[in-house]
């Protein structure tokens, strides 16, 4: 049988600046920030400072972030017809910016007031967001047509988002912390996280404006015209839901952070020592996944990656027997398998893009992305509403105290699964859908 996948043909390849490197990747400051923190924080401040009920707090935070299934490819289009991607970056990055920090603005008492106030402020939010992702994400194919330069872009982008997931999770919860906690505290958390948002927008709209681009002559004359194509793409649909799936594993391990932290391991800073853990690791394996890439091709890389992940998740089913340093030795082995999803993910959509543009000639990388960005985002939603399900249905008790409240062994039990066994269980998943994508020989670019 003759495998499908994208095919590294291109006629010559193209090294990108250091300097373009770093703008680009510097975008990665506004996607950390809004994929970590909302899934990180958004659930404990609605069930735990606003006194919403956990089922009803998992939907609040579900339904905005799926709205951008639909917003998303609206976004790839408008952007595939507009002159240049950047602009989208600018005006859409520094409003989601300002939208961000009144999400955890809410001014009502009343929990249903506070609640609508929240799901709303996150629409708006999660709207300007996929203005910003899905021209962000639909560059790498324009900046280079390298194969293997695309993954160093990768890797990049993949380091810097890196250091934004920990900045911004580890340090958003010690800044709720050190400001008062409860509504307090997470006004000024907020706050700190939309003028990130802010920083890495003006970086990434500066940093890019020398690079060239590379675009194909012409688009698709409709938006169901282009979503036809690229489902038609058997290696794009594979790996889309492959990342669809692993965006829920990953969103729901976030979205308990917290609560292990409390009730778990019982570590009142514990969220903050998970997150470095989860991420630190990330920057000092970087090098080595890129190695592992060169070697195996990025499928193979991707399944090492993923099985990782999983493989430690299971193990943090011993984490109630286990001294809080072993735990965090185990997240960090997690974390070495998440920074190698993210980055051989990223790497391959490029391609599957470009495979298009070759055998189509048409301009449509804003399409791909857009289903993309919409399948990431939905599925770093589901994660919080999985986990909140899982919640609800072991008996969580919310608190509008501001503080947690003590929860019984079957809560508590609750807790450990979704932070565990349901990740594992989703990333695994994720591998098998992989079964669609095959990636044809590896070979070096003509001219090289």
């Amino acid at each position: 049988m003759t495998p499908i996948g994208p095919s590294p043909v291109v006629t010559r390849p193209s090294v990108l600046p250091r300097g373009v490197l770093a703008g680009y990747a510097l975008g990665s400051l506004v996607t950390g920030a809004f994929g970590t923190v909302p899934g990180l924080l958004l659930l404990p401040y609605l069930t735990d400072t606003l006194g919403v009920a956990a089922g009803v707090s998992g939907l609040l935070v579900l339904l905005p972030k799926a709205w951008d299934v639909l917003v998303n490819p609206l976004a790839g289009r408008i952007s595939d017809r507009s002159g240049s991607r950047r602009p989208f970056l600018l005006v859409a990055g520094l409003l989601l910016g300002v939208l961000f920090a009144a999400i955890f603005g809410a001014p009502f008492t009343g929990e249903a007031a506070s609640g609508a106030y929240v799901a709303i402020a996150f629409l708006l939010a999660a709207t300007a967001y996929a203005f910003f992702q899905v021209p962000y994400v639909a560059m790498p194919a324009e900046l280079t047509d390298g194969y293997a330069e695309r993954t160093r872009l990768m890797t990049w982008r993949v380091a810097v988002l890196a250091v934004a997931i920990l900045i911004s999770g580890a340090i958003a919860p010690l800044v709720v912390d050190a400001t008062g906690g409860g509504r307090t505290g997470h006004r000024w958390s907020g706050l700190f996280v939309g003028l990130l948002i802010a920083v890495g927008t003006v970086a990434t709209f500066l940093g890019t404006r020398k690079a060239s681009s590379r675009t194909a002559s012409e688009a698709e004359p409709s938006l169901a015209a282009q979503l036809c194509v690229a489902s038609a793409n058997a290696p794009f649909r594979a790996l889309l839901l492959c990342w669809v799936v692993q965006a829920a594993g990953i969103g729901t391990m976030l979205a308990g952070v917290q609560y292990f932290a409390d009730h778990v391991i019982h570590q009142k800073a514990g969220g903050t020592f998970l997150f470095a853990a989860f991420v630190g690791p990330a920057l000092l394996v970087m090098p080595l996944w890129s190695r592992v890439g060169r070697r195996h091709g990025k499928l193979r890389s991707l399944i090492a990656g993923s099985l990782l992940f999983a493989g430690g998740a299971l193990v943090l089913l011993a984490s109630p027997t286990l001294p809080p340093v072993a735990v965090y030795l185990v997240v960090a082995v997690v974390g070495a398998g998440y920074a190698g999803q993210q980055v051989f993910a990223m790497a391959m959509l490029p391609d599957c893009i470009a495979y298009d543009t070759a055998r189509t000639g048409r301009r449509q990388a804003g399409v791909f992305t857009g289903l993309w960005t919409a399948g990431e985002t939905l599925g770093l939603a589901l994660g919080p509403g999985i986990y909140a399900l899982v919640l609800q249905l072991f008996g969580y008790v919310s608190s509008a105290t501001g503080e947690a409240a003590a929860q019984d062994a079957t809560a508590r039990l609750g807790v450990l699964l979704g932070f565990t066994v349901l990740p594992a269980l989703l990333v695994g998943v994720a591998v098998l859908l992989l079964r669609g994508y095959r990636e044809v020989a590896r070979s070096e670019e003509v001219g090289s």
